[in-house]
């Protein structure tokens, strides 16, 4: 199973477009969106490209691909332009056996988990830095980072998961981070 990771777009129709373009290519069975998808928020800058109507055009033509969890900034406004299902907070998906939790990473995160076991994996967005390890309990954590508002360097960052292996790339396919389960 191949899926693409993008957390924290905020409205980047410009982020969105770079990294939907690539996703043609890699060519997922799913696209997991992560929270924060239109708005920006009081604490962050506008991101680059900032064009929410252009980037709701963008998801919705992905929309049979899409699993979506709601993130922070999103409202149920968002829930009624976006043609797929964003508003549950949490998500699941099974992927080669393997038992995945999907959220944004407000509410379930690292620090206040969701009840999981060794072998299952863990992925959320909200902090805007990408992340992947295997904790203390043998849970698999993983974070795409953002691609419009990274906080971890000025590099946006997006992930994929193909062959057992989650990576995460900057925009020029770097790969600066993976995990291979």
């Amino acid at each position: 199973m191949k899926i693409l990771f993008i957390s924290d777009l905020h409205g980047s129709y410009d982020r969105a477009k770079t990294v939907l373009d690539k996703a043609e290519n890699f060519n997922p069975d799913f696209i997991v969106l992560l929270g924060d998808l239109l708005y920006h928020g009081p604490r962050n800058p506008l991101p680059e490209g900032h064009d929410p109507k252009a980037t709701v055009v963008l998801l919705n033509s992905y929309k049979d691909k899409i699993i979506a969890v709601r993130g922070n900034c999103d409202a149920e406004v968002d829930q009624m332009v976006l043609d797929f299902p964003m508003m549950s907070d949490f998500s699941w998906l099974v992927a080669d056996g393997r038992r995945i939790f999907l959220t944004h990473g407000h509410l379930w995160n690292p620090e206040n988990m969701p009840p999981l076991t060794a072998g299952d994996t863990f992925v959320y967005g909200h902090v805007h830095r990408p992340k992947a390890y295997t904790d203390e309990n043998g849970i698999n954590i993983w974070n795409p980072g953002s691609c419009s508002l990274p906080k971890q360097s000025d590099r946006p960052t997006y992930a994929t998961f193909e062959d057992n292996t989650f990576r995460v790339f900057e925009l020029n396919d770097t790969c600066i981070l993976e995990q291979t389960l």
